[in-house]
């Protein structure tokens, strides 16, 4: 059974820093993209950054790209999100995503076609 479990959300002052990991389970990590999505309340969900976990691959939206970095902790079967220079339109909830590598070849980006789900996080950044 596919497990995404997301840890590390929380109340931050516009400017500061969090990080949040995704522990996976299921599956054969090397095998998969995973990445993180927010949905802001009102809003669509949107893809914040994605990353291939066999040859460190990355994808980021417009709106976090020089803010965010992800990183995958293979070892550990983690993928972290580490945020910079929060702003508050940065608050949603965030979740983690994976999907089967393969499939990128058929899809816009690598944020696309995500198949599993965690239940998410909520961030929040105060002004």
């Amino acid at each position: 059974e596919v497990q995404l479990v997301e840890s590390g959300g929380g109340l931050v002052q516009a400017g500061g820093s969090l990080r949040l990991s995704c522990a996976a389970s299921g599956f054969t990590f090397d095998d998969y993209v995973i990445g993180w999505f927010r949905q802001a309340p009102g809003k669509e969900r949107e893809g914040v950054s994605c990353i291939s976990s066999k040859d460190g691959t990355t994808y980021y939206g417009d709106s976090v790209k020089g803010r965010f970095t992800i990183s995958s902790d293979n070892a550990k079967n983690t993928v972290n999100l580490q945020m910079n220079s929060l702003k508050p339109e940065d608050t949603a909830v965030y979740y983690c995503a994976a999907r089967a590598l393969w499939r990128t070849i058929f899809l816009p980006n690598l944020c696309s076609g995500m198949r599993f789900w965690g239940i998410g996080t909520l961030v929040t950044v105060s002004s």
